[in-house]
């Protein structure tokens, strides 16, 4: 890059904390994406640990020399305590939240451009906004009452404002989502997707699940565990390899109670947290199959399986259909466990289709890739400036 730094356009970028997850990692790579070509300045509570994330989600920020990360709060609270504290009391999250956005709100005047990575947002003047779903920082239509009213009078909080950014979105059942909640359209970007995974033949690989992301009670890990007991109860020997995902501050008795599951089932089941990129890559090259329990706007770690040349079984709804097929009804199941047992039996029972599973995903992967995303965000922005 020729230009200066002082020459670059300005982008002051707006994600409040980092406390592990999807939303995360697409924050992380729309940061990759622009700083080779602007002055990037992320707003953020407290100062994240560029270092230890670029391992997570293989990024390149720590050494970048266009981006500043703005710390909102003071340098003297505890971020640990904050992440703490937000993690494990919801009235704490959202005042951290909404001071963050009157914060962000009198901070970005001089900017060319305001890009929320972190849903839907009143940043004080028109920007791009990236919504991984809806009311996340402005509350629920019925639940704008009592402490939320009183945030979002805080805050300033305008919902017109809201709408008249431009909007993206990680899946099209978010963008209708979207369309419902808002009556604003947004365009999908998929989300950014590892695509550097060791080919391992078939053959090769274990007769194993992988179950990855957060170990949270929302993504029923628990359930996981019952359906894949199930499985084996049918005669077959999968394995079970449970990923953490990034990682981060929440509540420890569900990480608990999964931790005493696995003790109890170390014959075949194996949890592993908190691992760097490349170790993450070892696992789920390894695994033939992957599931997922919970809905999802759209499933990063589902996309993950695709691309590693997985078959996952999925829930029938939600954004992770537009990642597996609809049309691959045989990978998709119901809330009840029985169903999702008698899918993945079928499925096991039957090499021939599981071969034919393999190659018909294949035409899904192209869908996803770290590329892609970047090359569509520094497109949205450039558009922006020509406007």
């Amino acid at each position: 890059m020729n230009q200066s730094k002082q020459s670059l356009k300005k982008i002051a970028v707006w994600h409040p904390y980092f406390l592990g997850g999807g939303a995360e990692s697409v924050s992380l790579w729309i940061l990759e994406a622009l700083v080779p070509h602007y002055n990037v300045t992320l707003f953020t509570l407290t100062s994240p640990d560029l270092q230890r994330l670029d391992i997570l989600y293989n990024t390149h920020l720590a050494q970048q020399q266009n981006l500043t990360v703005q710390r909102m709060l003071p340098p003297s609270l505890n971020p640990h305590l904050i992440d703490r504290l937000m993690a494990n009391s919801p009235p704490i999250k959202s005042a951290l939240t909404h001071w963050a956005v009157r914060t962000f709100k009198s901070m970005n005047i001089d900017y060319d451009l305001v890009f929320s990575t972190y849903n839907g947002l009143d940043m004080g003047r028109v920007g791009i906004q990236y919504l991984h779903w809806v009311h996340v920082v402005d509350p629920q239509p019925d639940q704008n009452k009592g402490w939320a009213r009183l945030m979002m009078k805080f805050s300033g909080f305008s919902m017109d404002q809201l709408k008249q950014n431009q909007s993206l979105a990680n899946s099209s059942y978010t963008a209708d989502k979207v369309k419902s909640a808002y009556g604003i359209e947004s365009q999908v970007v998929y989300p950014p997707v590892i695509g550097e995974v060791k080919v391992i033949p078939w053959e090769e690989k274990e007769s194993a699940f992988l179950c990855s992301g957060r170990i949270v009670a929302a993504k029923q890990t628990d359930r996981v565990i019952k359906i894949l007991q199930a499985v084996r109860d049918r005669g077959f020997d999968v394995k079970l390899h449970i990923t953490g995902g990034g990682g981060g501050t929440y509540k420890r008795s569900y990480e608990q109670q999964i931790m005493k599951l696995a003790e109890q089932n170390s014959d075949w089941i194996t949890v592993y947290q908190d691992l760097p990129y490349q170790d993450y890559l070892e696992v789920i090259a390894r695994c033939r199959y992957g599931i997922h329990s919970k809905p999802e706007p759209f499933g990063i770690s589902v996309a993950e399986m695709v691309k590693a040349g997985m078959i996952p079984f999925v829930r029938e709804n939600g954004g992770q259909v537009e990642i597996v097929g609809v049309h691959h009804d045989e990978l998709l199941f119901d809330n009840k466990i029985p169903t999702a047992v008698e899918k993945i039996v079928q499925v096991l029972k039957h090499p021939d289709r599981q071969m034919a599973l393999l190659e018909s995903l294949k035409k899904q992967q192209a869908l996803f890739s770290t590329e892609k995303f970047i090359a569509e965000i520094q497109a949205v922005v450039a558009e922006y400036f020509q406007k």
